[in-house]
């Protein structure tokens, strides 16, 4: 299941801090980075989907997903186009593509041109900011809407 793109989760950040752990939340609405190596989605070699930790959209496909060997789970390609929103990244002395969850704005991680093929794409995520459904288990519907 995925959301529209018109379909946009607007929360507070009282509210994200009530729904996400402190770490959580500072990765996905603070743009902070978790620790390489400290993501057990790293080990994560289940088929199944990877979701937005804080709207709970479809990101990415178990399929997609390959050892980068950077600390961080990594994919070839999201689930489509829709589902993520790009913008340039130029903190931190370096020029880069930052993404972000399209339904809510959550902070996923960074794109980077050493990625397997067939794309050459490495779409390299904070574990923080996903959650993981094993295939054959029901997705978590999408979080509402509290604040239209």
């Amino acid at each position: 299941m995925t959301s529209e793109p018109n379909d946009k989760l607007i929360l507070s950040s009282e509210r994200w801090q009530e729904l996400l752990s402190p770490d959580q939340f500072a990765v996905l609405r603070q743009q902070a980075t978790e620790r390489p190596g400290s993501s057990r989605l790293n080990d994560e070699h289940r088929s199944g989907t990877f979701l937005c930790a804080g709207c709970h959209q479809p990101l990415f496909s178990s399929r997609h997903k390959f050892d980068s060997g950077s600390g961080w789970p990594s994919f070839f390609r999201p689930l489509g186009n829709s589902v993520i929103e790009t913008r340039r990244d130029t903190r931190h002395g370096m020029t880069r593509l930052e993404y972000h969850c399209a339904r809510c704005g959550g902070h996923q991680g960074h794109v980077f041109s050493d990625g397997p093929q067939p794309t050459g794409q490495r779409w390299c995520n904070n574990g923080l900011a996903l959650k993981f459904v094993p295939e054959g288990e029901k997705l978590p519907g999408l979080r509402k809407n509290a604040y239209p």
